[in-house]
């Protein structure tokens, strides 16, 4: 499915003002989802545009965005103006979602700035959250402290992890997820790592790695739509 990205602003945060989003949206989408980059790329990376690109084929509709230090090719904001520019993006999402049900989260850092704010104070329209590749710790140092504030979100979460994801050691990132209970779901993604680059001959599937997420989305938003009907 061939869907052109939308190019918008938002108000990220009253001290950087205005960033940019990429909003992508198939006909028929079932689920509006604001998809946050790593650490040190931008929405337009390729990760993150395969991702929207594949969730567009599955009929969910994207909001990609940018921190205003990835916007303007400065060092990283702090967590409090990563988060507050989170709020801004979902409050967006919100006011163009035209009806379709919210979902916010990203790749590792976006994934984890979101599920911080969640935790503080429930992000406004958001239904539910999805990780991509959750950072659980740095690459070398296992370690659980990043999933404590997990227990403060109060909504439904989708957690995508590769089996290879140096920043997420499977026994502690499963651990950390089943004290969350019904309310996280963890799928995992057989020899991806962190930036989902898998071992093809050894995967126990011919199923592309981003067609899969884009499956596992799609039938997760629709089960948290369901839900709250």
């Amino acid at each position: 499915m061939n869907v052109e990205a939308q190019e918008l602003k938002f108000h990220a945060t009253e001290q950087h003002g205005e960033c940019s989003a990429l909003l992508m949206r198939p006909e028929g989408a079932s689920a509006l989802l604001v998809l946050g980059h790593g650490a040190s790329t931008t929405m337009r990376h390729g990760t993150i545009e395969t991702i929207a690109e594949r969730c567009a084929a599955a009929g969910v509709a994207s909001l990609r965005y940018n921190f205003p230090y990835s916007e303007h090719g400065r060092g990283r904001n702090s967590n409090a103006h990563c988060m507050e520019t989170i709020r801004s993006i979902v409050r967006t999402a919100g006011e163009i979602a035209d009806g379709l049900p919210v979902f916010a989260g990203g790749h590792s850092f976006s994934g984890r700035m979101t599920s911080m704010a969640a935790s503080e104070e429930a992000l406004e329209g958001a239904a539910g959250l999805i990780f991509f590749a959750f950072p659980l710790h740095p690459s070398g140092k296992p370690a659980t402290e990043r999933a404590e504030h997990l227990s403060g979100v109060t909504v439904p979460m989708l957690f995508l992890s590769g089996t290879r994801d140096k920043l997420a050691e499977e026994n502690l990132l499963k651990t950390s997820i089943a004290q969350l209970g019904e309310r996280a779901v963890l799928h995992w993604l057989h020899t991806a790592d962190h930036g989902f680059k898998t071992l093809k001959r050894t995967r126990n599937t011919d199923e592309d790695v981003f067609d899969e997420m884009a499956r596992v989305i799609c039938g997760w938003v629709k089960s948290v739509a369901e839900r709250k009907e």
